[in-house]
C-alpha cells in the first residue's frame, strides 16, 4: 500500500495538505476529533487574526501557549530538543512552554549523550501535553518541565531496578568485546538461542549457559585467529548476532549508512483516509486512558515507548511467545503500568485471539527487524486493512532500507558498528585524534544504552503525534518508524558538541567496560527512584522522567501527568490475554 501522507522534519508536503483538506472535508467528525488550527510564536493564527490569550478563549481551537512573564530570559528549549520536535511536525510554539533542570556532568561522554536524553524526554512530554490538550478540548498547554537528573536516571533504569534488593543481570558471559586479528567484534548473547547460534557459528561446544564462563577463554583464542569481518558474516550467516568494530570512517563508507543516513529521524506516515478511531471515557491523568496498545517488543526501546504510554494512562498489553518469555529483571523494568500475557500466533487459537484484541485496539507496536512478522499478519499494512484508523509504530535496529535492514541488532551492536565504540574508546583514552579499531585501543561504550532509551521515547512521542494528527489534521491509519542507526546518526552528526569536560576520562586499573556497564551511575538518584510491594516481591524502580502540568500538584489530574505507574511488574506472562 502507497504511503499517502509523509512526515518529516520539513513539514507536510503540498499533497499531503491537499489530502487532509479534502479528507476533512469528506469524513464526517466524530465527537473525539478536534481540530485546533494553526500557530505562530507570540499568540498569533497562520494567515489570520490574533488570537484571544485571555481566560474566555475557547477551548475549541486546540493547545495555546500562555503569557509566562516568568519565562524571560529562561533556557527554555535546547537546540537538540528542537531538532526533535521538527522532525515530529510539531508545532514550534509549543516549545516555548518547556524548560529543562540543567544538571552539568550526567551521562559523561565524548558525544553529546545528555543531550540527546533530554532531547528526547522533552519532545515525547510536549507530546503528551498536547495530546491531552486535544483529547480534553483545552486550549492552554500545560507546561513541560524536564530535569536532567531525572533523565540520565531514567537512562540507567535497567542498572538501577532491585527486587528483593537483588541486582540485576544485565550482559551475559558471551555478550562483550573480543579482539580479533585485526581489530575488535561486538557480540550479543544475552538470549538463549542467539548464545546457542553464537558458538554453533564459531564450532565451539555447547556445555550450557553454566559454564559460558570458563568458555569465555576458548572464545577469545578462537576469535583471536580471525579477522572481524569473517566473525560478522560467518555469525550472521547461523542467525546469531556479532558486529565488527568500526571507525566513523568505515561506517561512513558502509551502504547501511547510506540507507539510513537520509531518513527522518521519526518516519511518519498516512496510508489510508480511515476514520479516526473514537477513545471512551474521560482522558484521565496523563490523557491516554481508552487507549489501548499491543505491545511486541523487545529489549529495550520498543519497552521503553510502551512504558511510557502505560504511564500516561494507556491499557498496554505486552505479548511474549511462550517459548521466548522476557528475562526477569529486564521485564521488571520495562513492562512498569503493562500487563503481560503470552501468546503464541503461529497457532489458530493464538491468531484467533490476537484477531479478537486487534479489533478493539487503537495501538500496535512491533520492535523486531523488518518483514520478521508478516507471515504473522503483523506488517503494518495488514493490520491497518483488518483494524483500519489504527497507529502501528515500529522499531528496528537498522532501519527499513540498506542491505542491513532484516539483520537482528541490539543498542550495542549498533555502537560498535557506527564508530561510537571507537570515539568513546579514543575519548576515554584522551586521543579523540587516533579514533582507531585496532587491538591497541579497546572500544568504549555510551554512559547508558542511550539509543535504546532514546529511540523509545521518540517513539512514543511519535505515536502520540500521530494520534494528534488524527484529530486535528487528517483521519487515517498512520504509521510511526524509528531505528536505533538513525538514532546514532542523530548524536554523531546533528546533536550539538558536548558540554566541555564531559569526554570520559583515562584511569588506571579501569575496570572492563562490560563491568562498568553494569554499574550504578555515579551520581545519586534518590530523588527519581521509588519501591512498591509488588508479585515479583519488594521492587525498586526508575520513576519516568516524562511528565507534564502545573508543578507541586501532589494529585495528577487531566492537565497534568502522573508522577508513577498506576500499577507494578507482575509475573511474565500472568495476565489474561484480553483487554481490561
Amino acid at each position: 500500500m502507497r504511503a499517502m501522507d509523509q512526515f518529516s522534519g520539513a513539514g507536510k508536503p503540498r499533497e499531503a495538505r491537499d489530502f487532509a483538506a479534502r479528507d476533512s472535508a469528506s469524513v464526517p467528525k466524530s465527537d473525539t476529533e478536534f481540530v485546533p488550527g494553526e500557530f505562530e510564536p507570540g499568540g498569533g493564527r497562520s494567515g489570520g487574526a490574533a488570537r484571544d490569550t485571555g481566560p474566555a478563549a475557547s477551548g475549541t481551537d486546540g493547545p495555546r501557549v500562555p503569557e509566562d512573564p516568568a519565562a524571560a530570559g529562561r533556557d527554555v528549549q535546547q537546540p537538540g530538543t528542537a531538532q526533535a520536535w521538527t522532525a515530529l511536525g510539531g508545532d514550534p510554539a509549543l516549545l516555548a512552554r518547556v524548560s529543562r533542570e540543567h544538571r552539568p556532568g550526567l551521562l559523561p561522554s565524548a558525544l553529546p549523550v545528555l543531550e540527546l536524553a533530554s532531547a528526547t524526554v522533552t519532545v515525547c512530554s510536549l507530546a503528551a501535553a498536547e495530546f491531552s490538550c486535544v483529547r480534553a478540548r483545552s486550549a492552554l498547554l500545560p507546561p513541560v518541565r524536564v530535569d536532567d537528573g531525572a533523565v540520565a536516571t531514567a537512562f540507567h533504569s535497567g542498572r538501577l531496578v532491585r527486587i528483593d534488593g537483588r541486582a540485576p543481570v544485565t550482559f551475559a558471559p558471551l555478550s562483550r568485546f573480543w579482539r580479533t586479528a585485526d581489530g575488535w567484534v561486538r557480540t550479543h548473547a544475552n538470549y538463549p538461542h542467539h548464545r546457542a547460534r553464537l558458538l554453533s557459528a564459531l564450532g565451539m561446544p555447547d556445555h550450557g549457559p553454566a559454564e559460558d564462563e570458563a568458555a569465555a577463554g576458548r572464545v577469545a583464542t578462537e576469535l583471536a585467529g580471525r579477522q572481524a569481518l569473517d566473525v560478522e558474516e560467518t555469525v550472521y550467516a547461523e542467525g546469531g548476532l556479532a558486529v565488527a568494530v568500526r571507525t566513523p570512517e568505515e561506517w561512513a563508507a558502509h551502504p547501511q549508512r547510506a540507507a539510513v543516513a537520509p531518513t527522518p529521524l521519526v518516519a511518519l506516515s498516512r496510508l489510508d483516509g480511515a476514520p479516526t478511531l473514537p477513545l471512551d471515557g474521560p482522558p484521565g491523568p496523563g490523557g491516554l486512558r481508552g487507549l489501548r496498545v499491543l505491545d511486541l517488543t523487545r529489549v529495550l526501546a520498543g519497552p521503553v515507548a510502551t512504558r511510557t504510554l502505560a504511564l500516561l494512562g494507556a491499557d498496554v498489553l505486552r505479548i511474549d511467545a511462550p517459548e521466548r518469555p522476557e528475562f526477569l529483571d529486564t521485564h521488571a523494568d520495562s513492562d512498569l503500568g503493562k500487563r503481560s500475557t503470552l501468546l503464541d500466533l503461529s497457532s489458530r487459537a493464538g491468531q484467533a485471539t490476537f484477531e479478537e484484541l486487534l479489533a478493539s485496539a487503537h495501538v500496535v507496536v512491533t520492535g523486531y527487524r523488518p518483514g520478521a512478522l508478516d507471515r504473522f499478519g503483523l506488517a503494518p499494512e495488514s493490520l491497518m486493512d483488518r483494524r483500519p484508523g489504527l497507529v502501528v509504530g515500529q522499531l528496528s535496529a537498522w532501519g527499513g532500507g540498506g542491505p542491513w535492514q532484516r539483520r537482528r541488532g541490539f543498542d550495542s551492536l549498533v555502537q560498535a558498528a557506527t564508530g561510537i565504540a571507537c570515539l568513546e574508546a579514543a575519548g576515554k583514552a584522551g586521543a579523540a585524534g587516533k579514533v582507531t579499531s585496532s587491538p591497541a585501543l579497546a572500544p568504549g561504550a555510551l554512559p547508558a544504552q542511550a539509543l535504546d532509551h532514546g529511540s523509545g521515547y521518540l517513539l512514543a512521542a511519535g505515536l502520540l503525534r500521530a494520534l494528534t494528527e488524527q484529530r486535528t489534521g487528517a483521519a487515517g491509519s498512520r504509521l510511526v518508524r524509528v531505528s536505533l542507526a538513525r538514532t546514532a546518526h542523530w548524536l554523531l552528526h546533528d546533536l550539538p558538541a558536548a558540554e566541555p569536560g564531559a569526554e570520559p576520562r583515562a584511569t588506571a586499573g579501569a575496570e572492563p567496560r562490560e563491568a562498568a556497564e553494569a554499574k550504578e551511575p555515579p551520581f545519586d538518584q534518590t530523588p527519581w527512584l521509588t519501591e512498591a510491594d509488588s508479585a515479583l516481591g519488594r521492587l525498586r524502580y526508575a520513576l519516568s522522567p516524562v511528565g507534564f502540568g502545573p508543578a507541586g500538584s501532589a494529585v495528577p489530574n487531566a492537565a497534568g501527568s502522573p508522577r508513577d505507574w498506576a500499577r507494578v511488574t507482575g509475573p511474565v506472562g500472568g495476565d489474561a490475554t484480553e483487554w481490561i
